[in-house]
């Protein structure tokens, strides 16, 4: 079973060539899944996630306290990410611990950015996109053999002051960055409720035909990369900064 999150489509496009190659169901950490997921029988679980500032995004481990697993299977953690990932797969690791669960693996794949809320954060360009796409392909199909082989193996790329980042840096993050109430459609919105519709756990309700953003925020950005009319801004933070959906397959 793979258990994948995913705002702008990157985590979804690993998730779905896991599952090709390892012959795995998927299954949608999102609103319905949250509020109640029970699985009886499985050959293994594969987290698959984008990073969060360098730690688990907070709708993954709400799910991981939430989900009703009835067996006991070895986890395999597979995140994306721009860069780095701190210590995440620590984390991942201790909110396994919590359940009782044993990590077996941990991976991190490499793919275009698309967090742009923060100040010097944006997209990559167009031939960098392009690039850790490409990159990709084999880089999951490396990963997908070392979870059927069942390999005890932590493959990622903390980055430099990996703890500063993940134990300092992650707490700041959530507590003070996760804030819906910045987001607000300008004047270039149209009303076309792509935002709402793309929205993992149905947080922005269409009223007059403007997007209104509750409190239950992933903070996945799928919101503002999906707009046509490039109309959703974080505050100021996202003034000039480009946009990004993951391509539908790899």
């Amino acid at each position: 079973m793979i258990f994948w999150f995913s705002g702008t489509g990157n985590s979804r496009l690993v998730a779905k060539r896991l599952s090709d190659k390892l012959d795995e169901p998927m299954l949608e950490i999102n609103a319905l899944t949250l509020a109640h997921c029970h699985v009886t029988d499985a050959e293994r679980i594969v987290w698959v996630f984008p990073i969060y500032s360098w730690g688990v995004p907070p709708v993954v481990r709400r799910f991981m306290g939430r989900v009703q697993l009835d067996c006991d299977v070895p986890h395999h953690m597979v995140c994306s990410c721009g860069d780095d990932i701190g210590l995440a797969n620590a984390m991942w690791r201790g909110d396994l611990a919590a359940r009782g669960w044993k990590g077996v693996s941990s991976h991190s794949v490499q793919m275009p950015n698309n967090y742009v809320s923060l100040p010097g954060f944006d997209v990559d360009s167009p031939r960098v996109e392009q690039s850790k796409l490409e990159a990709a392909v084999a880089r999951i199909d490396a990963v997908a053999r070392d979870i059927a082989g069942g390999r005890c193996i932590d493959d990622v790329v903390p980055g430099s002051i990996a703890w500063i980042k993940t134990k300092v840096i992650y707490p700041l993050f959530v507590k003070y960055e996760m804030n819906p109430g910045r987001f607000k459609a300008t004047d270039a919105c149209v009303g076309c409720s792509k935002c709402a519709r793309i929205c993992p756990l149905n947080n922005i309700e269409m009223k007059h035909s403007r997007p209104e953003w509750g409190r239950e925020c992933a903070m996945c950005l799928a919101c503002y990369h999906v707009c046509p009319n490039h109309a959703v801004a974080y505050g100021k933070r996202t003034e000039g900064k480009g946009q990004y959906m993951a391509p539908s397959d790899l």
